[in-house]
Parts: C-alpha cells; structure tokens; sequence
C-alpha cells in the first residue's frame, strides 16, 4: 500500500520524527491491526491524540480521519487537513454527509480514526459540552455498515513533552446485531461497549478513573 499522497508521505517522514521526540510514545498492540479497513476507535484525552495515533503507525497506513467542523472552515486549513486524510463532521446533529465519507473511506479499503467520545475528555469531563464522558452511536453504525474491523484504542493522559505516552492497539472488536443493520439500540451499546473496551486496555474505566 502506498501512502494517501506524496504531501502525507513528506510530512510523515519530516514531522513524524519531531512528534516522537516532543511526545514518545510506548506503542503496544501493533500485532492486532489488519492493514486495510481498519476503524480505529481511541478515547479522546487531549489535542494531538490523532497525531500520536497516525505516529505510531505505518506511514502506508492510509488514516483517514473525522474532525470538527471548525477545523476546516478557514479554506488553507480545509485543504491541508483534507490533504491529510481529514474530512468535517458537525458535532451535535445528525451529519449525513460525514458518515457517507466515512463509510466510502472503509469501503475503498482505507483505514478511518473515530473518536467515540466526539470531543477531549478531560478528567472524565468533555472539553466542550462540560458533559461525562459518553460514546456517540454513530461509531458503530459505520463499523457495523461496513463489516470494517474495528480496533479500540487506548492513550494515557498526563501527556508532557519528552514523556513517554502509552498507546494501546487492542483486540479486534466483532459486534452482533440483529437483522442486517442492527436497532438504534443495539447501535449505542455497540459503541459503548467499544468505548469500555478503550479504557480497559489502560486499566481505566469510562472516563478515565481507574477500574
């Protein structure tokens, strides 16, 4: 596999090496991760969790990713981050548009970084909405959709500069559903149940609270 674009591929080989030494990362899990079709589903703790996420892996990986809206209403940004495998989603409503892409990203064979929690979580508390932490369905209706394997993820906060952080890779995630595309019900406990899964490979619970 080739990376997503010649742009991806210079940043990857010329920052990359600056994030490892600003932020390393012990890496564990790597041996879980199919290389195509992947849906990585990390908890969300801080703002370069998807920069520690693409880091710690291949630079073919084609990582695609689903952003907040405001990242890419100034037109540089939006063309850098889409550049980078980055698409908008409008956090709060029900975007149609994002889950398409992102389900087209899965179906072509690339691999797709979701945040179940659609926001920073900090100390079990979102960055944003100031609500506990709470997995968003969406997650595992574009998992279930596109038979994708999907992978939680699990990165420790308390991230400083020139301190290692844990990055965990777990074990594929197989839901079950009824019928062909599974209740709204279903959905959520999906999507809970991979954000549980998450937190548990750090020894946390939701939120981040030890278990």
């Amino acid at each position: 596999m080739k990376p997503l674009n010649k742009l991806f591929g210079f940043l990857y080989r010329t920052l990359g090496p600056v994030v490892r030494l600003l932020f390393p990362a012990r890496v564990e899990g790597l041996e879980n991760v199919p290389p195509s079709r992947v849906l990585f589903c990390p908890n969300h703790c801080s703002d370069i969790d998807p920069l520690l996420v693409a880091a710690a892996l291949p630079v073919n990986s084609r990582l695609h990713f689903m952003g907040k809206a405001e990242l890419f209403e100034n037109k540089l940004l939006n063309w850098f981050f889409r550049k980078l495998g980055g698409f908008p989603v409008k956090r709060g409503e029900s975007d149609i548009q994002a889950v398409k892409t992102a389900i087209q990203v899965l179906k072509a064979n690339d691999n797709l970084l979701i945040f179940p929690e659609g926001t920073v979580i900090r100390d079990g508390i979102g960055a944003v909405d100031g609500l506990p932490a709470h997995a968003k369905g969406g997650v595992a209706m574009i998992g279930v959709r596109t038979e994708a394997t999907i992978i939680p993820v699990f990165i420790a906060q308390g991230k400083r500069l020139f301190h290692r952080t844990r990055v965990v890779f777990g074990k594929p995630y197989t839901p079950t559903v009824s019928g062909r595309r599974g209740t709204a019900e279903e959905m959520q406990q999906i999507a809970d149940e991979i954000l549980k899964a998450a937190y548990a490979l750090g020894g946390q619970a939701v939120g981040g609270k030890p278990l």
